[in-house]
């Protein structure tokens, strides 16, 4: 393990910004959580490698046919494109939906960086989305995005609008100057994250286990937890990342100033259908931010989903599928 960087520093950035310095640090014990990793294969309909304009190499998968619309789906912070999973993916190909996801940067079987020394910016994080499209001989698209992958949509739909269809925002937040009186993210949260800075990170049991147990916390109190599904997607990660620690660059992300300014506070500019998606029990983006969203946007519709949390539940996939698929439908009957 690299002695220059240290996950708890990482994490004691978001600390300093997020949490008050008296907020108490949970001791966790990592190996009270007990997964079961199912062994098997998916049934991907195609992987590829995307090269970007600067060389590096991305990781993409898709299911369905490409003659069907597509949608391209962008995960959040620290997460690969393995976290819309395979089941909700196959779904929406069902549907008659081209659909295809990737791993950013640092996460999956994308290019990584030392940790500590991301070499990219949110927005090239933001570029890379266009780029896959771009392999996949996709010109316009509908782009769905949950957490940080619902910041860089919005940066996409401003920043391109002649690529975008429309956007679907899950548990993700506005992109605008920050209200003071929106709730931060839950203390819990962070101390969680905190306890895991003496994790070992290349004991593959202890991993898995840190990210079941994270799911768990992040799980709304009306949703059950899956920590089969979780842990298998956690396991797989593992097993093809090479470095797990490299996700943490993404906590160095913080905007640059003179690049993100531009952008905030435009979301009426925002001319496509816009589904908002978000649960009243979200830990991490509260879900004052999903009504701050649907007030600023036009054209935005706002699905509730009670007693969620920060979380793509199985439970709520048929609800969700429905709406992004009106959505589309929307999009579609405004194209010339």
């Amino acid at each position: 393990m690299r002695t220059a960087f240290r996950l708890s520093d990482a994490i004691r950035d978001f600390e300093e910004v997020l949490v008050p310095p008296e907020t108490a640090v949970l001791s966790l014990d990592f190996e009270s959580i007990e997964v079961h990793v199912p062994k098997g294969t998916t049934d991907i309909m195609q992987t590829s490698i995307v090269r970007t304009p600067d060389g590096s190499e991305l990781h993409s998968e898709s299911f369905g046919s490409p003659g069907d619309p597509p949608v391209l789906l962008i995960m959040g912070a620290t997460a690969s494109g393995r976290w819309w999973p395979d089941d909700f993916c196959r779904k929406l190909a069902e549907s008659g939906i081209y659909v295809i996801r990737y791993d950013h940067r640092d996460t999956g079987e994308s290019r990584k960086y030392p940790a500590g020394e991301p070499g990219y910016s949110l927005s090239d994080l933001a570029a890379d989305a266009l780029a896959v499209l771009d392999a996949h001989g996709v010109a316009r698209a509908h782009f769905a995005g949950m957490s940080l992958g619902g910041w860089l949509t919005q940066m996409l739909a401003l920043t391109y609008p002649e690529r975008v269809l429309s956007i679907t925002l899950i548990a993700s937040e506005p992109l605008a100057t920050p209200d003071p009186e929106i709730p931060p993210i839950d203390p819990a949260v962070i101390a969680y994250h905190s306890a895991a800075g003496e994790l070992d990170w290349t004991d593959r049991s202890a991993v898995v286990a840190f990210q079941a147990g994270l799911w768990r916390l992040l799980t709304g109190p009306e949703r059950s937890f899956d920590v089969d599904s979780v842990a298998a997607i956690a396991s797989a990660d593992f097993e093809r990342c090479g470095d797990p620690l490299a996700m943490f660059n993404h906590a160095m992300l913080g905007g640059d100033p003179e690049e993100m300014q531009p952008l905030l506070d435009r979301l009426g500019e925002i001319r496509v259908p816009v589904l908002i998606v978000h649960g009243t029990h979200d830990l991490v983006l509260s879900y004052e931010h999903a009504l701050r969203s649907a007030k600023r946007m036009p054209h935005a519709r706002l699905l509730t989903l009670q007693g969620a949390g920060h979380e793509l539940n199985r439970q709520d996939w048929p609800e969700i599928i429905e709406g992004m698929r009106s959505a589309f439908g929307q999009a579609d009957s405004k194209r010339p």
